[in-house]
């Protein structure tokens, strides 16, 4: 473990305001934040004018995990990454599955963790075994500053680097982040305003601009996940608009992880979402042109595992997130040849 420090971090992407102001450029938000006050994220703070990051010496969980846990299903399938994350995020979803590390800013004030060094946490994720660095648990926009040096770094040891986000970040980020960052996987959480505003107290426009940059103008694998929340996100014509700006925007090569949703945090008194229900979502994916749909939180389902979307061969078995079977050869499938959309396969 590294040594706790006394100062905060100098920030990246952010601008000097008039009257001792500071404008952060990290993500759709861009506070303009007074001094001695905090942003949205509560983990920037601006600092006799100038920005701070307030968690870049605090790491609060750094472990392994499968890539299928982020979930990343067509990027080093079968590998280990070394997932990192700091406390703060800049939603405040009310089903938050890491509310207590991801709002404990926001609500408490709390930023815990430990100081664990860019060079530690190559150095763990290779004497792992893993094969890339996840940054990930809550929104890796808010600890850019350890992404980045860490990300480099990880490069430069032949490790990739992945990201778990809500895909709030500004063009500029990922911009910046697109020399080091590999792989990524969005959270498009609905396709409505309402929901955005009323459960994430954000909005949607700025997660599809996101999706459309890292599609169009970058080479960043990219993944996207829905959680569905039953009576919330869950109709058939949203799901339909959902499925046709990913083919339109995306691309159909994109895989969609529909997920399954449990009861917690605000949300503990709901309902987990049917099985049923994620079963139409799929068919409305596929009926959009989609070719890769997997539900996840459903251990056991068929949909957890790749097909070819031409021929139908099993490509990749998955057992919940272990790989039972790869049968892909080449990127290609080994029954009727047709390529596989993926990132080392």
């Amino acid at each position: 473990m590294g040594t706790a420090k006394d100062t905060p971090k100098r920030a990246v992407l952010w601008e000097v305001g008039d009257e001792g102001k500071v404008r952060c450029g990290l993500c759709n938000w861009r506070c303009v934040i007074e001094q001695g006050k905090l942003g949205r994220c509560c983990v920037r703070q601006n600092i006799g004018g100038v920005l701070y990051s307030l968690n870049y010496y605090k790491v609060c969980s750094a472990n392994p995990d499968p890539i299928e846990k982020k979930p990343l299903f067509h990027f080093q399938p079968g590998t280990r990454s070394f997932s990192v994350a700091t406390m703060g995020c800049n939603f405040r979803c009310e089903f938050c599955q890491n509310w207590q590390i991801s709002q404990a800013a926001i609500e408490d004030g709390q930023i815990d963790g430990q100081a664990i060094s860019p060079e530690q946490i190559v150095d763990a994720a290779v004497r792992g075994g893993c094969k890339s660095i996840a940054y990930t648990y809550t929104e890796p926009t808010v600890f850019m500053e350890l992404c980045s040096e860490s990300g480099r770094l990880g490069k430069e040891k032949g490790l990739a680097n992945v990201f778990v986000s809500n895909g709030y970040m500004t063009t500029e980020a990922i911009d910046f982040a697109r020399d080091w960052l590999d792989g990524i996987n969005v959270d498009l959480k609905a396709f409505s305003e309402d929901y955005y505003k009323r459960l994430c107290k954000a909005r949607l426009q700025p997660v599809l601009d996101t999706i459309r940059h890292i599609a169009n103008e970058t080479d960043i694998w990219m993944e996207i996940t829905t959680l569905l929340v039953p009576g919330e996100n869950d109709s058939d014509e949203e799901l339909k608009k959902l499925a046709d700006f990913i083919v339109a925007k995306a691309g159909a090569d994109v895989p969609w992880h529909i997920s399954r949703f449990h009861p917690q945090y605000k949300y503990a008194g709901s309902r987990s979402t049917p099985i049923g229900s994620l079963e139409r979502a799929l068919e409305i994916g596929k009926e959009a042109g989609l070719h890769y749909i997997y539900l996840g939180n459903v251990p056991g389902s068929k949909a957890e595992s790749t097909f070819c979307y031409n021929c139908g061969a099993m490509l990749i078995e998955r057992i919940g997130y272990t790989i039972g079977a790869n049968n892909i050869e080449n990127s290609r499938c080994p029954k009727c040849g047709t390529d596989v959309a993926g990132f080392e396969l």
